[in-house]
């Protein structure tokens, strides 16, 4: 399996597929990984893009490390990847968690080999709620999730998957196959890994990363998000990213790569090749 080696040692797992197009990197939401979004790595691949989809340090088929589940070493990572695979005009997506660790990327690294960006459902600027963000979650929300993944994480990524994750416990209507997925690529997320990363995502704040962003940025949001509010991420970014493109998708949630997937290829496309 392609690895590549971070700083520390850890070994970063990723896919590449398609061959000579401008690359795309996938970056996934917790606690999954690359396969999250297989989908839209064969669609993209199939209109002329090279696509990389890499596992989280922690997550995945990548070393479950100790150390370094935050979100500097989750952005140097990708910055170890993205060097050593020598990619240039480059343009980074990310779901939820991934959003943060691609801005994140940005504010540590800058954006010469950095195309576009795109978030979708994504982190920033900060979920949780603090003096400066009374806009953000209570502390008690990330708690509960804390308390769930030491108790039984396993149920914990059941009740998720059918509930909030993709918006079943209103739709009623998502496949059992998407659900599924959702909890066997989250039980091979390392338990420590999973369980720190609950404050990256939700207790580092994305603001200052956000301003540095000098790239087309498209911020793509369902507006019944139970998971990251709109109010909380997608629209309070795409506030703070200059000139940056916002579309709201209309009773949709969380899932979007799974639960919106034709609509969100064809604004990926459309944005990456425009």
């Amino acid at each position: 399996m392609p690895h590549v080696t971070a700083d520390d040692g850890a070994q970063i797992f990723y896919k590449d597929l398609g061959a000579d197009g401008t690359p795309v990197i996938l970056s996934h939401g917790w606690p999954l990984n690359a396969d999250a979004w297989e989908a839209t790595a064969l669609f993209l691949a199939e209109h002329g893009h090279r696509v990389i989809a890499h596992d989280r340090r922690g997550h995945g088929r990548s070393s479950q490390t100790w150390h370094g589940n935050e979100m500097d070493t989750y952005a140097d990572d990708l910055a170890c990847l993205i060097e050593k695979l020598d990619l240039n005009d480059l343009t980074l997506v990310g779901h939820s968690t991934g959003g943060g660790e691609i801005v994140h990327y940005v504010g540590r690294h800058g954006t010469a080999r950095v195309a576009k960006l795109v978030l979708v459902g994504a982190v920033p600027p900060l979920m949780l709620q603090t003096d400066d963000n009374p806009e953000g979650l209570p502390i008690d929300v990330f708690d509960g999730i804390r308390a769930g993944e030491k108790a039984n994480r396993s149920q914990l990524y059941r009740d998720l998957a059918d509930g909030p994750f993709f918006g079943h416990n209103r739709r009623g209507d998502v496949a059992q196959g998407f659900r599924d997925a959702f909890w066997l690529q989250s039980m091979a997320c390392g338990h420590r890994a999973a369980y720190e990363c609950i404050a990256a995502f939700s207790a580092t704040d994305f603001r200052p990363d956000l301003e540095k962003i000098d790239v087309p940025t498209l911020v793509i949001h369902g507006d019944d998000d139970q998971i990251v509010p709109f109010e909380v991420g997608g629209k309070r970014s795409a506030e703070l990213i200059a000139n940056a493109q916002l579309k709201v998708y209309e009773g949709s949630g969380h899932a979007l790569p799974d639960t919106d997937r034709d609509r969100l290829h064809a604004d990926l496309l459309a944005f990456i090749d425009n």
